[in-house]
């Protein structure tokens, strides 16, 4: 069992890591029809790589891996796997590969080598952890850290493109202006003006950066609100949980506190994006995004790598060389 683990894990982190080089390839060279069929069908191969590994380790251990940090990074890992081939279930483009993908490979790649040796092992569950709500909990947890983190990363992506573009249209704005004081011609500036405003988007860059922006918000907007969904379910059947285990619903355990600072985070992106007042400014809401980000890792790699409160079962340092 050991061995096969071993081959399923190399053999998706080959796979990915092939993957982002061709999307490099397609990005900084040009876009290859064949190797763009190529990538789909490597993220297919990578997903049931770790689908298989994930089986054989439920096999060997008796459990459903979520027991570490080792084991759910691997599943944080599959989860980014499922939300890149989402898309191209409809037959659809993927607007969510340049993110899916490098994070895909850098969760995994932290996990086989970024952890000791000793946490990769399987062991028996501590009676906390012995409980039907382990898959239901760990796994929702888990898919809601994926879709958030994708959808953080679109706003990220968002925040960078919009900033670029104002600060291009100001430099463009200031040229107009020394022309004008320099000159003293305003009717050739206002022809100049009306020239840029007419073209600004009709020209393929700027049209193409319109489209972007706008499939950025879209998806970010979307991803964010599925993952908050399963983020919601998730704390909830840790409270279900913990009362069982604990005999309390709230322990205010640094994991669950993060847990709700983050929920509460997010709930605030959301009525950024639902509230009238607030629709049109988007750049605010991906702020929000980007410290949802932040608190993200915080919670989910923070916190285990710390070791402390009730949930530092499968808290390991880090390997040292």
């Amino acid at each position: 069992f050991a061995t096969l683990e071993h081959i399923f894990s190399h053999i998706s982190f080959s796979i990915i890591s092939i993957m982002i080089m061709i999307h490099l390839m397609n990005l900084l060279v040009r876009e290859i029809e064949g190797l763009h069929n190529s990538s789909k069908k490597g993220i297919i191969a990578t997903f049931l790589s770790i689908t298989g590994f994930l089986v054989i380790r439920w096999i060997s251990s008796g459990h459903f891996p979520l027991s570490n940090l080792y084991e759910s990074l691997i599943f944080l890992s599959w989860s980014l796997s499922i939300i890149h081939i989402i898309p191209y279930l409809g037959n659809q483009k993927n607007d969510l590969s340049a993110i899916t993908a490098p994070s895909t490979i850098f969760t995994q790649g932290f996990a086989m080598s970024g952890l000791s040796t000793e946490m990769h092992q399987s062991k028996i569950l501590v009676p906390a952890l012995q409980s039907h709500w382990l898959i239901m909990h760990v796994s929702m947890m888990l898919l809601s850290y994926a879709m958030l983190l994708c959808g953080s990363l679109l706003s990220v992506a968002f925040i960078v493109i919009t900033f670029r573009k104002n600060i291009h249209f100001f430099l463009k704005k200031k040229n107009y202006l020394k022309e004008f004081f320099f000159f003293g011609e305003m009717k050739s500036l206002n022809e100049k003006r009306s020239g840029f405003q007419n073209t600004s988007f009709v020209s393929f860059p700027n049209f193409y950066k319109y489209q972007l922006i706008q499939h950025l918000d879209y998806w970010s907007y979307r991803v964010i609100s599925l993952g908050f969904t399963f983020l919601t379910i998730g704390i909830l059947s840790g409270a279900v949980w913990a009362n069982e285990a604990w005999g309390s619903y709230w322990n205010w355990d640094p994991k669950e506190t993060w847990a709700f600072i983050t929920w509460t985070i997010f709930a605030i992106y959301l009525h950024t994006r639902t509230n009238k007042r607030l629709q049109g400014q988007a750049i605010n809401s991906a702020f929000v995004a980007f410290i949802g980000f932040l608190l993200i890792w915080i919670c989910f790699l923070g916190i285990n790598l710390l070791g402390i409160g009730f949930h530092s079962y499968g808290s390991f340092p880090l390997i040292s060389n």
